[in-house]
């Protein structure tokens, strides 16, 4: 028995379909040496076979706006067909993978699939819209809908997951990333909120040349977090607490989307959601909490938000 899964999609610099279709099917070494994703290539080269496969999963469809490029990822994955629209893939997947970040394209794209039943795993972020996140919720509780950034898997946060390092009491958890808010706030967001014990309360952005916001979290600890824009790569995490201080450096792309890729097969399997709802509906609400507060630069409380879902 195979899922069979669509790959759905393709935004301005992102691979992600790329890197998904090759963790699941394995890859093409000339396909994807060819692909234009030379980090991608690199990344998935230097892992060892056993770490392809993802359940019983394969990406047997695949769609993208551009026929040379859903070509391109086809030969790259070993995907068997490339469509033309994604209505092809009516009755011919379990399940679809939308890998584009790009917020609007979310819900025009994965409604029709959502509505007849069929699950899908929606790249971060899901929304920025309070609207579409209401319209999503009830498909984040049955476990139709799964979506969040890699970063929620990242392998260098096993340790702090697990209780293993004592921090003892926290008195400030900071978290520093390329580009901006909107569109990659969502990693540190998916990295930090599942560590924390209490759920975030509101957010206020800093009077900085970058985008720089502090969550408050509803026991008092501070989560700081700062999008750099154009910066050498930085993923990081830092707890700093009564005890011990920690840094975590992310940068194990492959291991985070393999183990995003298996919570969504164990989704399909199960039918129940590999994220709490609460959990999602908190790192995206933050998000959009955080979209206002740079725009209004005062701070917004997540209770008015509670009405609105």
């Amino acid at each position: 028995m195979v899922t069979r899964v669509g790959m759905l999609g393709m935004s301005d610099g992102n691979g992600h379909p790329f890197s998904f279709s090759a963790i699941i099917n394995g890859y093409s070494d000339s396909g994807m040496r060819h692909s234009g994703w030379p980090g991608i290539y690199d990344y998935v080269r230097r892992r060892h076979g056993s770490e392809f496969g993802v359940g019983d999963m394969r990406i047997t469809h695949a769609w993208t706006q551009h026929a040379e490029q859903t070509a391109s990822l086809c030969r790259a994955a070993s995907i068997a067909h490339a469509i033309s629209s994604p209505s092809d893939m009516w009755g011919e997947v379990d399940a679809v993978i939308l890998a584009r970040d790009d917020h609007t394209s979310h819900l025009p794209l994965a409604k029709p699939f959502l509505e007849a039943g069929i699950p899908v795993f929606i790249d971060k972020p899901l929304t920025l819209d309070l609207d579409e996140l209401r319209w999503f919720t009830p498909y984040l509780e049955s476990g139709l809908l799964m979506s969040c950034s890699g970063m929620r898997y990242a392998k260098e946060l096993d340790a702090c997951r697990a209780g293993q390092i004592n921090h003892g009491e926290m008195r400030l958890v900071r978290g520093t990333i390329v580009n901006d808010w909107e569109r990659y706030g969502v990693h540190l967001l998916d990295a930090i909120l599942p560590m924390m014990p209490s759920r975030p309360i509101s957010v206020s952005a800093l009077p900085t040349d970058h985008d720089s916001l502090v969550v408050v979290m509803g026991d008092g600890v501070q989560v700081h977090i700062d999008a750099l824009g154009q910066v050498p790569a930085i993923f990081r995490v830092e707890m700093m607490g009564s005890q011990h201080i920690s840094s975590f450096d992310v940068t194990d792309n492959f291991s985070m989307f393999r183990r995003t890729l298996w919570a969504f097969w164990r989704q399909i399997v199960e039918g129940k959601p590999a994220i709490a709802a609460v959990e999602t509906l908190d790192v995206i609400r933050t998000l959009i909490a955080g979209k206002l507060a740079l725009h209004n630069r005062r701070e917004v409380s997540l209770d008015g938000f509670d009405n609105l879902l």
